[in-house]
This record gives structure tokens, sequence and C-alpha cells, in this order.
């Protein structure tokens, strides 16, 4: 789903720097497309950031409360996705902005992949350009907003983009689907009823969502782009990224090029490591020691309804978005029931959450045609019992053993099982 902004108050003064004669020199590239970002405040997908004195700032700079402490305030701007006039896949920002205390302002891209999905987000900055995995031509560029260490707001005033390609130019093509990765890591129940998340959502009672330690996976509110299948006890749930943590911020575990701990195998977290092996003195990347080796945290709902769990521990996680191939939307506000087989009489095994997106493998027909009783209304989307399947001609297969009625997700035509 690509998320867009309404266009509401454009911050005072930003407008003139389209009238800028002169673009920054490192960002003068010869057959590049440079832009100055339209900066707009309108609350849609905006959270937590306002237009004051020519510039973008925290709306609130109290600290947030998570699982692993207390963290710094933040808010994001997401502007609105742009159409190239060439295909690019490396993107340079020149951000002017105040940081004050040590608070930062971070800008990361993505790109519209072959498959209609979106990649992850690059972090581009003073790491350099962000190098998109795929050449595209559509990319979307989020803001974020850090508070300092004693909660002074940093102010974005202008941000010049440039997309260009790499050397070796590539081409657009299709690709065969990839499977996503897998790994297994500890988990942890989130609760904090009430709080909010880093993407703006507000905890609800058997709310679904998980949060990892790294933006590069984040989800806007209310959106699937980046979802995880988190398995245990021969049960599955999927449900969107919806914050960033538990312990760090830029542990991207689940990527070959993880951002930060480098010198790390590929899918152990950072906490993990830290806890179990003595890594960075026991401690994470802001220097607190670790108490548990989580990199995880699943929201109530996805805990205990969907995957049944008493207690904190291990369990499989699978980065949907680190594959490509047919994938699906899930519809509506309630939450889908997955079948153990095509029927809706099959055993219940899993819960894909509300505008999940999951991998979809092939279209199967129905094993059995009983009907299925209505579910009962509920006030809140968030503490609903699971849809259950009504007789339908057509289902889709999520995994080995695992089913939802096709009339459950958004999915383009997918091959016969």
């Amino acid at each position: 789903m690509i998320a867009m902004r309404r266009f509401a108050t454009v911050l005072a003064g930003m407008c003139l720097l389209l009238a800028i004669p002169t673009v920054p020199a490192a960002l003068a590239v010869p057959s590049a497309e440079t832009w100055g970002a339209e900066l707009a405040v309108d609350g849609g997908d905006d959270v937590d950031v306002v237009a004051d004195d020519g510039a973008a700032r925290l709306r609130d700079t109290a600290a947030r409360t998570t699982t692993t402490g207390p963290a710094p305030a933040e808010g994001t701007l997401l502007l609105a996705p742009r159409r190239l006039g060439a295909v690019a896949d490396r993107i340079s920002t020149a951000p002017t902005a105040d940081t004050p205390g040590g608070s930062q302002v971070l800008v990361a891209v993505r790109g519209i992949r072959d498959d209609g999905s979106w990649s992850e987000w690059i972090p581009t900055g003073a790491q350099g350009p962000a190098q998109l995995p795929a050449p595209t031509l559509q990319v979307q560029v989020r803001v974020t907003l850090v508070a300092g260490t004693d909660g002074a707001s940093p102010a974005l005033r202008r941000l010049w983009l440039t997309a260009d390609s790499t050397p070796a130019p590539r081409r657009l093509s299709a690709s065969a689907a990839t499977p996503p990765f897998t790994a297994r890591v500890f988990a942890t129940r989130i609760g904090l009823v009430g709080n909010t998340t880093a993407n703006g959502h507000r905890i609800v009672s058997d709310d679904r969502f998980v949060a990892l330690p790294s933006r590069r996976g984040l989800a806007a509110d209310g959106t699937g782009d980046y979802t995880v299948k988190v398995c245990a006890g021969g049960r599955c749930a999927w449900a969107p990224v919806w914050d960033v943590g538990p312990w760090n911020t830029k542990d991207d575990h689940w990527n070959a090029d993880r951002e930060s701990f480098t010198d790390l195998a590929r899918g152990l977290p950072q906490a993990q490591a830290a806890r179990d092996d003595g890594y960075n003195g026991g401690r994470d990347g802001f220097g607190r020691r670790v108490a548990n080796p989580a990199g995880i945290d699943l929201a109530d709902g996805t805990f205990r309804r969907d995957l049944r769990l008493t207690d904190n521990g291990y369990v499989d996680v699978t980065y949907l978005w680190t594959g490509t191939g047919p994938a699906g939307t899930a519809r509506g506000d309630d939450p889908v029931t997955v079948r153990a087989a095509p029927s809706p009489d099959a055993p219940d095994v899993g819960v894909v959450a509300a505008r999940s997106r999951v991998g979809v493998e092939c279209a199967a027909a129905p094993t059995a045609s009983s009907p299925a009783p209505t579910p009962a209304p509920s006030a809140r989307a968030a503490a609903r019992t699971t849809t259950s399947a009504p007789v339908t001609s057509r289902w889709l297969r999520l995994g080995t053993g695992q089913y939802v009625p096709a009339t459950a997700l958004e999915v383009p035509d997918v091959p016969a099982c």
C-alpha cells in the first residue's frame, strides 16, 4: 500500500526553496534529477510534527515509554511518493536543519520494486547516499525527528534530494520470486496499553502489531507494508511492524548488510549477543545493561490471542518484505483466522492481523462447504475476535497447511495450487 499524504499546510517559507537559483554542489550530479522537497505538515501520515518558525519540529518532546525503558520522543514527516523522470537506484539528500542537544534528523528512502511492493527504508545522510536494492521509477522519502537528551527538538528547514544511477546501470526487469529471511529470536510482550508507538499508533487492549529494533522495517500506522510472520508452538501470527525496539533502534539484524553491529551474524540481534555472549560488554547500542535477549516485541493480541503464548520465549520470525513474489493485504478491520486446510471446518492454526501484507503461494479449491457462524460484532477493531471464514469457492495458501479465504485478502492473480 502506498501511503499518500494530503497536503494542507505548507511550512511558512518552504515553498521559497523551489525558487533558489542554485543547487547544493554536493548534489550537482550530471544526468541526475534534483528537487527540493515540499515540506508540509497536514496530520495525515505525519506523526508528532508541527510547522513552527519556518521549520518542521516535534510537537511533543516528552520521552516515550517502551518495554526497555524511556526513549527519546520522535516524530515522522512522510513525503508523498515521487515519480522519477528516469530509472534510478541511488538517492542523495542534503537537509538544512538545526540539531541542538544531541537531537537528530534522520532521512530514509524507499523505492517501488518490480512486484509492486515497497523496498525497505534505506537510511541516507552522513553514511552516504541511499543505495536502493533495485532500480525504480518511484521513490518515497521519510524524515524522522528525534529529540535530544534534554528534550530539545531538531528543526528541519529544507531538504534537497537527488536521484541517479550507479556507474554500472541496471535495468528494470521482472525477477523470480525470492523467499523472505527467517530467524529464531527471543520475543517479549509489549503491554503498555494507552501509550504511543514510534509510528504514532495508540496502543489498545489486545492490539495486534510488533516492534523491531530498526526503523528500516517500520510501517506507517494503519498499513502493513512491513509485516512479519511469527510462529511458535504450531501456531503463526502475521502482524505489521508499528514500533521500534526492543533495546536498539539501528539493529536490522535480518539484513545481510545490517546498518549497525556489522560483525554479528545475520539473524542475531545485538541484544541477544550482548546478553548471551557479552558482546559490547553486555550493553545495548545506548550503553544500557541488557536484561533479556529480546529481538522482537509482540503486542498483547498477537502474543496472547493469536500465538496463545503465556510467557516470553524464542519464536521463529519471517521478515516478509525481505522476499518478493505474490502478496496480498488483509481487508477491513477484522483479523482473519488461518486454517490448516481450505475449509471453514479445518483447525485454526493462526491469525492474520488487519492490514497485514502477507505472501501468497497459490489458490486452492475448497475441501468442504459447510457454513461458518457469523462473528459477533465488537466495539474495537483491535480487540475483535478473528473473522470466521465464510463459504467460498477459492482459498489462498500462505504456507504449508495455512489457508485463508480469497475474500479476506486484496491480492492479484495467483497460480492454482
